[in-house]
């Protein structure tokens, strides 16, 4: 069976909607300390989409159930990626 790889495109597009939809609300949190921090809002939104990946590739490659936490976590360390130091 293959494995669906998603772009950086549709990640943005999930980062974009969980923002509409304030859910979780640690996105919104976050767009807002990294606007605030001098970030432009695409750079966030491409940064939060980077913490994101980190879920889908764990769901994907070990067959694992999201992690909402870790995501969360994972978007209080932006814009420093400490999961790439793995």
């Amino acid at each position: 069976m293959e494995e669906k790889v998603m772009t950086g495109e549709e990640l943005v597009e999930i980062v974009k909607n969980q923002l509409a939809d304030n859910n979780p609300k640690k996105v919104t949190e976050t767009l807002m300390r990294l606007r605030m921090t001098g970030h432009s809002r695409e750079e966030a939104i491409e940064y939060m989409a980077c913490a994101l990946m980190v879920e889908v590739y764990d769901v994907v490659k070990n067959d694992a159930e999201f992690n909402h936490k870790r995501y969360e976590e994972n978007l209080d360390f932006l814009p420093d990626m400490p999961w790439e130091e793995v």
